[in-house]
């Protein structure tokens, strides 16, 4: 069993500010898989705080084939026992992705975890664009795991795509602008 835990903070482009900041701050971040989870090939936990609702998450949980990787724009693929897990490129506004991207490959019993953020557009229009933003974490699990498993296990992989979405100068890493 394949089990996917998307979690997702989204809020506007007019929250934009540190107070709004503060108000999301440790939002994004693991939760309890559902007690009763499904049984499926893939069961996908997918989490979302939304600005629109006060933060308060809602949960949906989807079950499938390999293919509900895609619903969480992933693409999985099985290579032996490995799992192999891809990010697909999605509608962000930014940042583009202009094809799959390798996260990981994932053994039996072994946890993955991506991390990102984007900025959407709700209009098609140039000219008039209204934005959202998104925070990502992603939890992905090559076999059985416990309801709190993403919560107590430190991840076998890690990848973190986030970037600076607000435009500005990049962040500075070490002692060294870059």
């Amino acid at each position: 069993m394949i089990t996917i835990q998307r979690v997702r903070v989204r809020w506007g482009a007019a929250s934009r500010g540190a107070s709004h900041a503060n108000a999301r701050r440790g939002l994004c971040r693991p939760s309890a898989l559902p007690t009763s989870l499904a049984v499926g090939e893939v069961v996908v936990h997918d989490v979302l705080a939304d600005e629109a609702v006060h933060y308060v998450p809602h949960d949906d949980l989807l079950t499938g084939g390999l293919e509900r990787g895609r619903d969480v724009d992933l693409w999985l693929a099985m290579a032996g026992a490995g799992l192999v897990v891809d990010r697909m490129p999605g509608w962000a506004a930014y940042p583009r992705q202009s094809g799959p991207s390798r996260l990981f490959t994932l053994m039996p019993g072994q946890i993955g975890r991506y991390r990102a953020n984007f900025r959407f557009t709700t209009t098609t229009c140039a000219c008039n664009p209204s934005w959202y933003y998104e925070d990502w974490l992603l939890h992905i699990s090559n076999g059985v795991i416990a309801p709190d498993g993403f919560q107590q296990r430190d991840p076998d992989h890690e990848v973190d795509h986030r970037v600076h979405l607000y435009g500005g100068s990049r962040r500075v890493t070490g002692s060294r602008r870059q």
